[in-house]
């Protein structure tokens, strides 16, 4: 899964992608470097990022959305916004990538009646908000805590009508973890995996640094992330989402030759 990011403020990519030439040249170039599904979002979620209006969101990502759904590739919009998920999906989107994890009852509305369509959900656990989550994390059991809401999430969307093969699970790395707690969740891979198809995007993200005992700048996470990627697909996990897509899909392909 590649990302493009219509933000000016991604903890990574903010500002690359904010106009309509080059979001598709972003999405197009994932496309000849074989990248499987295309996740766009059009609202920062970066630890102490402050959300932003339905209609700002919705401004980002309205034209070019219509253009990406054009290309031969599923695509994956990122909100957690009931309205912006019912407009995207009007424009054909394929998979609702919720970091809240579905947890209002509009939001949950959109699944009910999105999922005769055979619309994909991500489901991914987050404790608090961007705005705060990574304050104070706290768990008795972060692996115990993330697969017990997970499973009564898939659960709930079983109920709603959605298919076993429409959920996806995101465990939500570093979205309200401390590094001890991704940790431990990416050890626990093989466990979560059962509950669901999972989705691991941990591509740049801080825990990286903090593995190679290293201060660097996001962009320059890329040997780690690759790393976390093969460790992940070896443990079971059905979908990386990342930044780096040319190189992840070498892995994928050079794994696969191996295996």
């Amino acid at each position: 899964m590649g990302i493009v990011n219509v933000t000016p403020d991604s903890f990574s990519d903010g500002g690359d992608n904010m106009t309509l030439k080059k979001a598709i040249k972003s999405a197009e170039k994932m496309i000849i470097d074989g990248v499987d599904i295309i996740d766009i979002g059009g609202e920062s979620t970066r630890p102490g990022s402050v959300a932003v209006s339905p209609e700002e969101e919705w401004s980002r990502i309205s034209e070019i959305l219509k253009q990406l759904v054009k290309l031969e590739v599923p695509i994956s919009i990122d909100t957690s916004k009931p309205s912006i998920m019912e407009k995207a999906l009007d424009c054909g989107v394929d998979i609702l990538n919720d970091i809240s994890g579905f947890q209002t009852k509009d939001s949950l509305k959109v699944v009910k009646s999105a999922n005769h369509d055979r619309v994909g959900f991500c489901v991914m656990h987050m404790q608090g908000t961007p705005e705060t989550m990574q304050s104070c994390p706290r768990y008795v059991d972060v692996v115990a805590e993330v697969e017990h809401f997970l499973v009564e999430k898939k659960l709930q969307l079983n109920e709603l009508g959605a298919l076993d093969e429409q959920i996806i699970i995101d465990p939500g790395f570093g979205f309200g973890k401390t590094y001890e707690h991704n940790f431990l969740l990416l050890k626990s891979i093989e466990r979560l995996k059962k509950i669901a198809p999972l989705l691991v995007g941990v591509s740049r993200k801080r825990i990286i640094s903090e593995m190679c005992d290293r201060e660097d700048m996001p962009k320059d996470r890329i040997g780690g992330s690759l790393a976390v990627a093969f460790w992940s697909l070896m443990q079971g996990a059905s979908i990386i989402r990342v930044h780096d897509v040319k190189e992840s899909v070498d892995v994928v392909r050079v794994l696969k030759k191996l295996n």
